[in-house]
């Protein structure tokens, strides 16, 4: 003996088949949600066998109630009947609800692709092209900041200088233990280095010239550009894109505030104020380490380096070094700022970004380091 589908509470969901002038219609009756699954089940089967293979009118207008599975149960039944199936008679939230759960087929599987001779250079293409759409990026977001800033200097109460000095103490107060601590390491090791090649010419009180000139002009600047762009270029982006996935940076533009404003123009300021000085101290450690290798291996007291130091660098090498921080800094602003705001809303989009971020900005200082040594040459400074 046939029993009817075991359902809990009353209005059991149900499908009437019907023809109608311009073909058919599937009329839906009662309760299509997750306490009627059995009903829901048969009667999305018995509007199927009603169609008979043809195109259906889905009229939603007499539904008690619908939810997520009903809703999911009428999209795959949708996708099952011949293209011209549509829905009728849906209320506004019915729709939300079908188009939530939309049917999709799966993708198929790509089609594995054979090598091809110009493949490599199609790739290179690709990679110049994508190059080329970041720096274009890159631009129009330095225009961006440049209006921002302009905004501010015209309303100069809208400058946010807590932040600013936040910002500074991050970067420049908790930054310069580690970067002078590097910078004091590496100068013993050129130092050192520089002491063992030249003792073979008798010539290890030249190492002074060269860590000096090396420190001032390169050393320095650039080991703390590499460090800045690690540490507080990737905590810009990481920030940055955190808010994107907490849609904090959209409900700044609901309130009506400029995010330019208020999340980059103070990053930026702040990295290119603290830069320098930590270049400064980076010099400064990168020397101390210098005096120290020379006392131990090549029996350089401290006041001959110093008295050396003096004869064999000037104001102009100083001067080098500091002139390069503040362009690296905006350099590894805006790429930061940039990775920031191209996250999306998945923990593993963040951190391909922060990844990016810190490898773009390495990669940038170091060309535009190359840059400035090719002008300060040509320029004879």
């Amino acid at each position: 003996m046939p029993t009817e589908p075991i359902t809990r509470g009353g209005d059991p969901a149900h499908a009437a088949v019907e023809r109608v002038r311009d073909g058919l219609a599937a009329r839906l009756t009662g309760r299509w949600t997750a306490d009627q699954a059995p009903a829901v089940e048969g009667a999305a089967a018995a509007m199927l066998a009603g169609a008979g293979g043809a195109p259906l009118v889905i009229d939603l207008s007499s539904l008690s109630r619908l939810d997520t599975l009903g809703a999911w149960v009428l999209e795959r039944t949708r996708a099952a009947l011949p293209a011209g199936t549509a829905y009728a008679g849906a209320s506004p939230e019915h729709l939300i609800l079908l188009r939530e759960v939309a049917y999709r087929e799966a993708a198929p599987a790509a089609r594995a692709r054979r090598f091809h001779p110009l493949d490599p250079v199609a790739n290179l293409g690709s990679g110049v092209r994508s190059l080329g759409h970041q720096g274009l990026a890159g631009l129009a977001f330095l225009g961006e900041v440049v209006a921002g800033c302009l905004r501010v200097l015209a309303r100069p109460r809208s400058f946010r200088g807590p932040a600013l000095v936040n910002q500074i103490e991050q970067i420049a107060l908790r930054g310069a233990p580690i970067i002078m601590l590097i910078a004091f390491l590496v100068g013993c090791i050129v130092t050192q280095q520089g002491i063992i090649q030249l003792q073979r010419f008798g010539a290890q009180s030249y190492v002074v010239n060269m860590i000096g000139i090396l420190a001032l002009r390169e050393l320095g600047v650039l080991l703390t550009s590499i460090m800045v762009a690690g540490r507080s270029g990737s905590a810009f982006t990481a920030e940055i894109g955190s808010m994107r996935m907490r849609e904090e940076v959209d409900a700044l533009r609901v309130m009506g505030l400029d995010p330019i404003e208020i999340l980059i123009v103070p990053r930026i300021i702040a990295l290119m104020l603290a830069l320098p000085l930590l270049a400064f101290l980076a010099d400064l450690a990168a020397l101390a380490g210098g005096a120290l290798t020379s006392w131990l291996y090549g029996g350089l007291s401290l006041e001959a380096f110093a008295f050396r130091l003096q004869n064999a660098i000037g104001l102009r090498h100083v001067l080098i070094g500091l002139i390069k921080a503040p362009f690296m800094a905006l350099i590894i602003g805006i790429i930061a700022s940039v990775e920031g705001f191209l996250v999306e809303g998945s923990a593993e989009s963040l951190g391909r970004h922060v990844t990016a971020s810190v490898v773009k900005s390495i990669f940038m200082v170091i060309v535009l380091d190359g840059l400035f040594a090719v002008f300060f040459a040509a320029i004879d400074f």
